[in-house]
């Protein structure tokens, strides 16, 4: 009962992956000479690098505004609690 309806779905799959594989195949890749070569504008790679800030040789040190950015958001809710028990 199912066998032709599963029959012409697999048939239609194979039909178009050989398609797609044809035209993805008959496609000629190419790249410029300066891609090919060895540097072509990259920073430099390795730990801390791929960061937007500086982490060392830094005049503050990464902890203290690091700490700051996390613990005062964190924090915030446990002292409006306190405050808000303190007045009552």
């Amino acid at each position: 009962m199912y066998a032709p309806i599963i029959a012409r779905t697999a048939l239609r799959t194979t039909i178009r992956r050989g398609a797609t594989f044809e035209a993805a195949s008959s496609r000629g890749f190419s790249s410029s000479q300066i891609v090919r070569s060895g540097d072509h504008g990259h920073h430099p790679e390795g730990p801390y690098h791929n960061l937007p800030f500086k982490v060392h040789n830094r005049k503050i040190p990464f902890v203290i505004p690091f700490s700051i950015f996390f613990l005062v958001p964190f924090l915030t809710p446990f002292g409006m609690a306190a405050l808000a028990i303190s007045r009552m």
